[in-house]
């Protein structure tokens, strides 16, 4: 699409809670097109294999139920985000921060993807309210020790944590 904007969304989503489809939600509402880039990160350890996790944020982005899921798309990267962005024609970096202790990373990363490719801003979103606390890490964490992860991810999510972290008894 010529003069249409265009932004990545990148993340692990191990596994994608409703802080993340919040912020999909929201950047979709604001760009002509949102690319969600799952990154393979195989280095993180992660819970589900990276097509596991394209296949569940293309679950909660249809979940959506709105014109916005549309124009929003989920691929899997193995390259540095500016690349990646560019491979897309994506001239925007959409990245959610939770707390003040959040921003200095992304702070850091905005400024070295600027030096990389100038040409790719990036915009954070504050994480509504009620998502601020929620990670993945630790919703992970939650699911293996037994507890209660329905609070942060969708019923789909739920079920696909507790199956795969299903203790012998």
């Amino acid at each position: 699409m010529a003069g249409s904007l265009t932004g990545i969304y990148p993340g692990t989503f191990d596994p994608i809670t409703n802080g993340h489809t919040d912020i999909i939600h929201r950047a979709a509402k604001m760009l002509d097109r949102l690319v969600v880039g799952v990154a393979v990160n195989a280095g993180k350890g992660p819970l589900f294999d990276a097509k596991e996790r394209v296949a569940h944020v293309e679950e909660e982005i249809a979940a959506l139920g709105n014109d916005f899921a549309k124009r929003i798309s989920v691929k899997n990267f193995d390259n540095l985000l500016v690349e990646f962005a560019a491979e897309n024609n994506a001239t925007v970096i959409v990245r959610g921060l939770r707390a003040v202790s959040d921003f200095d990373y992304e702070f850091q990363m905005a400024s070295m993807n600027a030096k990389l490719n100038a040409d790719v801003e990036t915009v954070c979103l504050m994480a509504t309210d009620k998502y601020q606390f929620i990670a993945s890490r630790l919703v992970k964490e939650i699911a293996i020790m037994g507890g209660d992860v329905a609070p942060f991810v969708s019923e789909r999510i739920v079920r696909r944590l507790l199956d795969r972290v299903k203790r012998p008894s």
